[in-house]
């Protein structure tokens, strides 16, 4: 499940955007509605015309509660930035545009709202022009342009059309494992305790698993997942999640600490990192200088180490240690922000390379940057991982080419990853295609979800056509296949020649359908060779249970009107076949003599045979093939 954030000015229209898109009003706070101002962070979803079920976050437009926007735009895959078709590109959007670009949220689209507005003519092209000139510079410069109305629903569906680009565009989150959900709400209800929401990244969480609230290291369990009021047994990296914390009262913990598993993270108050100052910022980043950082939903004062100079001028980067205040959850590749105290205002940014430094670095050294510079390269396995994350399924080559690495350091850091399970092999080599983990289980999602939609629809049928699946299915053919098969011996779907079902899918009868087959199956037992016709079998139970009679096996067809027991069936072909033995032949008028039965299941038995190439037609009569 994806994640899109909204971003731009006070009052250009986001809440009201995300609501005429949803029909979900996102300022749950009384005050937010009284005001008609997003406060705090407000959450929705919809469903996207091509099935996709995605997270909405509507973050405050104001100045004074950027800190609240902080806490939820760090997880999102795409940004939905909102422009009013009025007033244009307004100082908070270039301030959420550049919290944007330090964050590396590549993939976006732009709202143009309140179009139904009287404009002057002309005005509506001329505030296009000035958003696109406005994203030149920033990480959203191919971002699609939509003019929209929430009021006239004018541009919706295209809207909608465009996120759906954007999302195919944007990086599927990676499971790798460790989950965490930094926590930007925290709530309680009657009869189920302690509720705190998140986005969960970097793996998947349980029901009933045992986990920890850091870094207070506060013991609890997941009594209860929900994610779209949606009750859940297991929460996937990369959407909106609502966790049910048993013993944990509401007042030990607040947003910013992190829901992880047991072990998994440490806290930490020191972090190598690349800080980028911003070139709109009032002035040079200092050695030893006070900000305000943000990572995630956690806000702490840091003191800021310069490693190379004494100075960062408006517009450059360089190598730092953060001094925290208060220790935070942290991996190596997370962005974050840093903002002035007072006046408040968002000034840089960057990326953690080492989330547990071993020392206070010394300044000015050489060796210290170039073992920085060589941390941020990362390590081969990391540097393999990377390619294979951004082009799934593919082969040795295009990877080892895309990772830059030697054949033999490429060689084994494909072994530490497999060993891990952090990269799956499809098929053998030398034509093995390879699939991270995060992809492999974003398509079994997908194949779960349409799947799971087929059987709700036909639950009488064993599976749904391997064909119309394939048609269905966001996947090249060779990697379906390949993955159906993968998937099948994981006991995640059965896959016959035809059809692929859940593993858990079975079809049952309701007590009433099941009066009617046992009854059709006691006239079947009572005539095993002189059986109801299809037509007979379909006037009592209906033409989709009989199908089903036949998927289970119970019923074989061997005519469009022929159907037998398979006991009937293998009666009659072990006959007719003894008869053929040693040359001999046989009519239809003997099969239908020796069973008592008709001409006309006589001779579909015969044509079934033929089919089945054990038998051939001479004349009136059969013989052995």
């Amino acid at each position: 499940m994806r994640l899109v954030g909204t971003a731009g000015h006070v009052d250009h229209g986001k809440s009201t955007l995300v609501q005429a898109l949803t029909g979900i009003n996102p300022d749950r706070l009384a005050e937010e509605q009284t005001r008609a101002m997003t406060i705090d962070l407000g959450f929705a979803w919809l469903t996207l015309p091509n099935g996709e079920t995605i997270s909405l976050i509507d973050v405050p437009g104001h100045e004074a509660f950027i800190k609240n926007m902080l806490a939820g735009v760090g997880s999102i895959d795409v940004a939905l930035l909102v422009v009013a078709a009025d007033e244009g590109i307004m100082p908070q959007t270039r301030e959420h545009l550049a919290i944007l670009d330090l964050l590396r949220v590549s993939s976006g689209v732009v709202a143009l709202t309140k179009t139904d507005l009287a404009l002057e003519p002309g005005w509506l092209e001329l505030v296009q022009s000035e958003t696109r000139a406005a994203l030149q510079d920033t990480c959203l410069r191919d971002a699609e342009i939509i003019p929209v109305s929430a009021k006239t629903k004018r541009g919706l569906d295209e809207l909608l059309r465009a996120l759906e680009r954007a999302l195919t565009r944007a990086r599927a989150k990676a499971d790798r494992g460790r989950p965490r959900l930094p926590i930007d709400r925290v709530f309680s209800l009657s009869g189920f305790g302690t509720i705190v929401t998140g986005t969960l990244s970097d793996g998947h969480f349980q029901l009933g698993a045992e986990v920890e609230i850091a870094p207070r290291n506060l013991r609890s369990r997941i009594r209860g997942l929900q994610a779209h009021k949606q009750k859940l047994e297991t929460a996937p990296p990369g959407g909106r999640v609502a966790v049910n914390l048993a013993n944990v009262a509401t007042d030990e913990i607040a947003r910013g600490d992190v829901v992880i598993l047991p072990g998994t993270y440490t806290p930490t108050t020191m972090l190598d990192a690349r800080v980028e100052w911003l070139a709109s910022a009032p002035r040079p980043l200092t050695h030893g200088q006070a900000l305000e950082m943000f990572l995630y939903a956690a806000q702490t004062l840091t003191r800021v180490r310069l490693l190379e100079q004494d100075a960062l001028a408006p517009g450059q980067s360089g190598w730092a240690q953060l001094l925290l205040q208060t220790p935070v959850i942290a991996a190596k590749g997370d962005r974050f922000i840093l903002r002035y105290s007072s006046p408040g205002v968002t000034v840089g940014g960057g990326e953690i390379i080492a989330p547990h430094p071993s020392a206070r670095h010394k300044r000015k050294r050489a060796d210290v940057i170039q073992q920085l510079e060589r941390a941020a390269q990362g390590a081969p396995a990391e540097l393999f991982l990377q390619s294979v994350e951004q082009q799934p399924a593919a082969e040795w080559a295009s990877l080892k080419q895309a990772s830059a690495l030697d054949e033999a350091t490429a060689r084994a850091a494909l072994a530490e990853l497999m060993a891990h399970d952090e990269v799956l092999a499809l098929g053998q080599e030398p034509n093995a295609l390879y699939l991270a983990r995060s992809a492999r289980e974003r398509w079994r999602q997908e194949l779960t979800r349409t799947l799971a939609a087929y059987h709700r629809q036909f639950p009488l049928r064993a599976g749904m056509p391997r064909q119309e699946l394939k048609s269905k299915w966001d996947a090249p053919p060779r990697v379906f296949d390949l993955l159906v098969e993968y998937f099948a011996r994981d006991n995640t779907i059965r896959a016959a020649e035809k059809t692929i079902a859940l593993a858990a899918h079975q079809v049952a009868f309701d007590a009433a359908t099941q009066v009617k087959v046992d009854a059709l199956r006691a006239q079947f037992a009572r005539a095993p060779f002189n059986p109801p016709s299809q037509m007979d079998a379909e006037a009592l139970v209906g033409a989709d249970v009989l199908n089903a009679l036949i998927e289970q096996g119970i019923l074989e067809r061997l005519a469009p009107n022929v159907l037998f027991t398979p006991d009937a069936l293998a009666q009659m072909r072990t006959w007719t076949l003894e008869q053929l033995q040693g040359g001999g032949e046989i009519t239809a008028a003997q099969v239908r003599d020796h069973f008592n039965t008709s001409r006309k299941y006589a001779i579909a038995l015969l044509e079934y045979l033929d089919a089945q190439r054990l038998t051939k037609r001479v004349g009136d009569a059969r013989v052995l093939r």
